[in-house]
Formats: C-alpha cells, structure tokens, sequence
C-alpha cells in the first residue's frame, strides 16, 4: 500500500490550496481515509474523515467552512481542498487510510497507512 501526497506549497494568507493524496495498493472507497495535518511543535489532528458507503463524517471545527474533502473512486485520489488560509493553518499534511469502516474516526491511532506528508505554509 503506498500514498502519494502533492499540493502542498506557501501561499499568503485568505488564498486556496489543494491538496490530492494517490493510493495503490489500496482502495478508497472500501475503506476509512482521513485527512491529519501537524504543526511544529503540536501533536498530529484529525481535520476531515471519510467513511466507506457513507461519505464524509468529521470536520475539526478549525477547518468546517473552509476546507472540504472529496474522493474520485476512478482515480482513487482522495482531495483536500483548503480555502481561506489562515497562518494557523500552516502545518505538515497528511493523509491516512484504515482498512474497513469500523471504528472510522479522526483518532491517528487508528490509520495503518500514511502518506510522506506536504507542508503548507500560510504567510
């Protein structure tokens, strides 16, 4: 299984970005994706969660309005689109797949796989 993250960059403030995260090896509309970011010095959180049959079930409340996560199932690519950036929003991107659909949350404990991270800056 591999995930392959692009996208990230820097951008000034109130500008869009996004972000795309390819999978082999892998299927996402089987399984539970979800979509984390970490700042320098702060813990990995969960941003957005989508469920296998279901569809997206988790926004952090720092992000719901401006960032909406998509999936193309013939592409398998999961997509972050991120509007209206913030300086806080700058972090390293990640996203992350749990094989079914139980226990599909934004708990990083959960994830078996990840992508290599893209860092987006917000100036």
């Amino acid at each position: 299984v591999q995930l392959v993250e692009s996208g990230g960059g820097s951008v000034q403030a109130g500008e869009s970005l996004t972000l795309s995260c390819a999978a082999s090896g892998f299927t996402y509309s089987r399984n539970c994706m979800g979509r984390f970011r970490q700042a320098p010095g702060e813990e990995r959180e969960g941003i957005a969660v989508i469920s296998p049959g279901i569809g997206v079930i988790y926004y952090a409340d720092s992000v719901k309005g401006r960032f909406t996560v998509s999936q193309d199932n013939a592409k398998n690519t999961v997509y972050l689109q991120m509007n209206s950036l913030k300086p806080e929003d700058t972090a390293m991107y990640y996203c992350a797949a749990r094989r079914g659909s139980d226990f599909c949350d934004a708990r990083v404990l959960l994830y078996n796989y990840w992508g290599q991270g893209t860092q987006v800056t917000v100036s």
